[in-house]
């Protein structure tokens, strides 16, 4: 969060200065719309990166604490994994649709 909030302030200048020239410096439609797209799945990629690493360091953590449950752990993990590449696909595709439809 911290992070974040270091980076508007730099961004939020930058806009203002774009919109206080009058250059010949437009973007078009479809430069805002890949813009967007490229937000949408970063942004959206990054949450099930986290919860994927974790959840499989987890697993790893149970399997080295009770070996004898691995087919249990392994299946919770599996399904835990294809739950969240479920969401990480629903990001690409909304930013494939925002980058190809709208």
């Amino acid at each position: 969060m911290e992070l974040l909030l270091a980076i508007v302030p730099p961004i939020v200048e930058v806009a203002r200065h774009v919109a206080q020239e009058q250059t010949a410096f437009t973007i078009s439609d479809d430069g805002i719309k890949f813009i967007g797209a490229g937000i949408a799945m970063g942004l959206g990629a990054f949450g099930p990166a986290i919860g994927i690493g974790n959840l499989v360091g987890k697993a790893l953590e149970a399997l080295g604490r009770n070996p004898e449950a691995q087919p249990v752990i392994q299946a919770n993990m599996i399904l835990g994994l294809a739950f969240a590449e479920a969401i990480g696909i629903y990001a690409l595709v909304t930013a494939v649709m925002i980058g190809f439809v709208f």
